[in-house]
């Protein structure tokens, strides 16, 4: 008897040896009702940073306690990047339908306290429970759809998922501001419930998997050696150069156990029954790849995300009232390439050649970007963020498909959390690397201030990088032009960087292997290798 078991109606055959994958063939019908809860939730979980932030001004004027807002943020982001691996394991140990409806009652109960939150205090522990949750919805709906959608199809419906993501980058600071100028920011956090509970509705009644009973003990001790490191690293990524010097000893004590914690947990993981995150899968060329690739497409993303709405608002005058607009042609271009990617995919089943179009392709767009300057037209900058988009297309959903493919489908949940959380860490250190190139590059450029406040009108550079765009037009001329050859320069070193990185990913491209995806002609089908329970 296998120690991962499978509890099936007499009517329905058993599940797959991996007990994960649903063997009952499933219409095109049924699955698109299925992928209504996913969809929806994946609305949820990117929805909800970008529509708290465009609150938090507003938050902070009601409760107070401007120096713990970064906490706000720090505790979901942290909570969500550390508990993304436990849930993709408990998933593939116990279930993933009751492990996702879990994730999601999780955050709608930390979304409706957050919202009910009377203090800074409370707000950051409602936060870290609501990202708790959160940790767990991204990998729910991609483990789920690995379990009921062959690699070989599911290009018909990762398009959904690339428009969730434009949608969510789009709308969410809009939804932020007309929730913060005509309700109250409560409802930033209330809009999560009746999404949540439309997304339980669904998931519950269109969902059927095979129940999953493990006799397998968790890996508590991996989890937390995991966790520690996770921790550690999203905190150097947060801290670093803000709050704390990278040469600080809190940094340093940081890299020490963030190094300490995840070689202990590299030693533990070869020795347990049941790894919190088998190493093994590493072992699979593909596997780590796109565990690379992944990682530098959240580097090249993040830092484009960030610094991108600096420049247009600042250089190029447009307007922060609807900053997810300035986005549009980035995600414009991510959208169509993926929708097409995914057909090309299911109709072909090839796969290798995009990774390293799209590796070359964000590799060309980085350099783009990094031509801007103080006289770019928004027409010319667009079309560069097209092509950064474009590259991303490339490999937003093949990253996660291949690295799906690549693992047992008993470790579809782990593999799904892993290519998240390489994503997710990679964002936090493109944002945290870029941050600290940009802030040196703009602060090395307004040296040439006056440092006498009152000879340029101002303030120092220090108090000109806080200040907002409108206030910005006030100044006088000359140190607005300075300043906007500062934010120029910045954008231009930090996208030469961009550029230089992905070579990394075009390199791990190239040595991709096309390794047939599961579900394509010829292939057995789920009821042809079961196991008897």
């Amino acid at each position: 008897m296998s120690q991962q078991q499978v509890e099936t109606p007499a009517e329905n055959p058993p599940a797959g040896a991996d007990g994960a994958l649903d063997p009952t063939p499933r219409s095109p019908r049924e699955i698109r009702l299925v992928m209504i809860g996913l969809v929806v939730t994946m609305l949820l979980a990117m929805l909800d940073n970008l529509i708290v932030g465009t609150a938090m001004p507003t938050i902070v004027g009601d409760l107070g306690g401007a120096e713990h807002l970064s906490w706000v943020v720090t505790a979901y982001t942290l909570a969500t990047a550390a508990s993304t691996p436990i849930w993709g394991k408990i998933g593939d140990l116990y279930g993933r339908k009751g492990t996702f409806l879990t994730s999601i009652v999780i955050f709608l109960v930390g979304s409706a306290l957050a919202g009910l939150s009377q203090s800074m205090t409370q707000l950051i522990g409602f936060r870290a429970l609501q990202g708790l949750g959160a940790g767990g919805l991204m990998v729910g709906v991609m483990s789920i759809m690995g379990a009921l959608v062959p690699p070989r199809d599911r290009g018909k419906y990762q398009g959904m998922f690339a428009a969730v993501m434009a949608l969510a980058t789009i709308g969410g600071p809009l939804v932020g501001g007309f929730i913060t100028d005509h309700l109250s920011w409560h409802w930033t956090f209330y809009i999560n419930l009746p999404l949540g509970v439309i997304a339980l509705a669904v998931v519950v009644v269109t969902l059927k998997l095979p129940k999953v009973r493990s006799t397998a003990k968790i890996d508590y001790f991996g989890a937390l050696l995991l966790t520690t490191g996770i921790t550690s690293l999203v905190l150097i990524t947060t801290w670093g150069g803000q709050q704390y010097a990278w040469g600080s000893k809190t940094i340093l004590g940081l890299m020490a156990l963030a190094a300490a914690s995840l070689i202990a947990f590299c030693y533990v993981e070869q020795r347990v029954e049941e790894p919190m995150l088998p190493l093994g899968l590493f072992k699979n060329l593909n596997f780590t790849l796109v565990s690379i690739i992944g990682f530098i497409v959240g580097f090249a993303m993040f830092g484009a995300v960030t610094f991108l709405p600096l420049y247009q608002q600042t250089v190029q005058g447009a307007s922060a009232t609807n900053s997810g607009l300035l986005l549009m042609p980035m995600m414009f271009g991510m959208l169509v390439v993926s929708l097409a990617v995914g057909q090309a995919v299911t109709k072909t089943g090839k796969y290798r050649i995009y990774p390293i179009i799209g590796t070359a392709v964000m590799a060309g767009g980085s350099l783009l970007l990094s031509t801007l300057g103080t006289d770019t037209t928004r027409f010319t900058s667009a079309c560069y963020m097209i092509v950064l988009g474009a590259g991303m297309g490339f490999l937003m959903q093949i990253t996660m498909l291949v690295a799906q493919n690549s693992a047992e489908l008993k470790d579809m949940g782990v593999a799904s959390s892993t290519a998240t959380l390489f994503r997710t860490i990679g964002g936090s250190f493109g944002v945290a690397l870029f941050g600290a190139i940009f802030n040196n590059r703009v602060t090395s450029t307004m040296s040439a201030l006056p440092k006498d406040p009152a000879q340029a009108g101002a303030s120092h550079s220090e108090k000109l990088t806080q200040m907002g765009p409108a206030e910005l037009r006030k100044l006088p001329a000359q140190v607005q032009d300075l300043y906007h050859h500062a934010v120029s320069n910045g954008i231009h070193t930090v996208f030469l960087w961009g550029a230089a990185i992905s070579l990394i990913a075009v390199a791990a491209a190239l040595f991709m292997k096309e390794i047939p995806l599961r579900g394509g002609p010829g292939q057995a089908k789920p009821e042809q290798h079961l196991e008897a329970v």
